[in-house]
């Protein structure tokens, strides 16, 4: 049954009363992402300097055991849950969220941290945490690429080559500056591919160099879909279009500095539409290759309960 604006207001009310009341928080923390090892300890005692209660702090050295201990707290009674982690980390566990009374909380620990800025939230740990303590409750969007959701962006292109090929060690010790030149050295390894987009029984042909579906405005760290946000109730499709992977460095330095992308970016809004290429292609689901063309994608409006700052926009 679809809940109406006003009990969900009052849901997000009810909660963001109980974090502030109780001030009781559960943490569990990637110690695989860029800063999650390094700062697991440092988070734990910033936490209990603002007045929380730890009812949990996991420290998970293996990815693959996320899913559990976030079940695990959200099962315990948890109602405030902070993960810790980047875009892959937060995406991936998202969707244990998904209608039960317990409310995201965001640590940016990884490398671009893309779903972070899209929410406000500050990229400092103490910043972070300062946003949990005083922030409120939002009810925000997530997409969905077939049956799997994603809290930010996911790509097809350069970014899923990135994913698939870029060196764990170099992510985790250089950050964003070994993540922009991986992107720049797989450049030459990037060629064109023809995509068809199909939403309402029309179809519309390109020649792609990059396809971005947007939820948040953020991908890679940088900010390249201006009109995407997480509370919009739609999806921002762009489509950098052209035959040379120097068109599509081009576009990005573009879209960095505000300049919207240049002439080759093709970009549209929409509820939900089908994407298929050819050849097959991978997808990059905040940063992480989870799935391959082709792909029904759709968004899923407000379905994810998270912490934001006061003043922040979702």
């Amino acid at each position: 049954m679809t809940s109406t604006t006003a009990e969900r207001e009052a849901e997000k009310q009810r909660l963001g009363d109980r974090i502030a009341d109780e001030r009781r928080i559960s943490i569990v923390v990637n110690t695989r992402s860029r800063k999650g090892k390094h700062l697991f300890d440092e988070a734990c005692e910033r936490f209990k300097a603002v007045g929380f209660t730890l009812d949990a702090a996991h420290a998970v050295p293996d990815p693959k055991h996320l899913d559990t201990r976030v079940c695990e707290v959200i099962a315990g009674g948890a109602t405030l849950v902070a993960v810790g982690g980047g875009d892959g980390t937060i995406s991936s566990v998202s969707r244990h969220f998904i209608g039960k009374a317990a409310v995201l909380g965001v640590l940016p620990l990884g490398t671009a941290n893309s779903f972070a800025r899209s929410l406000g939230v500050p990229q400092d740990l103490q910043g972070a945490i300062e946003t949990l303590a005083s922030g409120r409750v939002a009810d925000v969007d997530l997409g969905r690429i077939d049956d799997h959701y994603f809290t930010n962006a996911a790509a097809i292109g350069l970014p899923a080559l990135i994913g698939e090929t870029v060196p764990h060690g170099l992510k985790a010790v250089l950050g964003r500056v070994g993540y922009l030149g991986w992107a720049a050295y797989q450049l030459a390894r990037l060629k064109p591919f023809e995509c068809t987009l199909i939403e309402d029984g029309q179809e519309r042909r390109y020649s792609a160099l990059e396809v971005r579906i947007s939820n948040g405005s953020y991908l890679g760290g940088l900010e390249v879909a201006e009109e995407a946000s997480v509370n919009s109730r739609d999806l921002t499709i762009q489509i950098v279009t052209g035959r040379s992977g120097w068109t599509l460095a081009k576009s990005w330095l573009l879209s960095a500095v505000g300049n919207g992308g240049g002439e080759t970016l093709v970009s549209l809004r929409t509820p939900g539409l089908r994407i298929v290429t050819d050849p097959p292609m991978s997808v990059s689901v905040d940063g992480e290759v989870l799935s391959d063309t082709p792909i029904d994608v759709s968004v899923a409006r407000q379905l994810l309960k998270v912490m934001v700052p006061k003043d922040a926009t979702p």
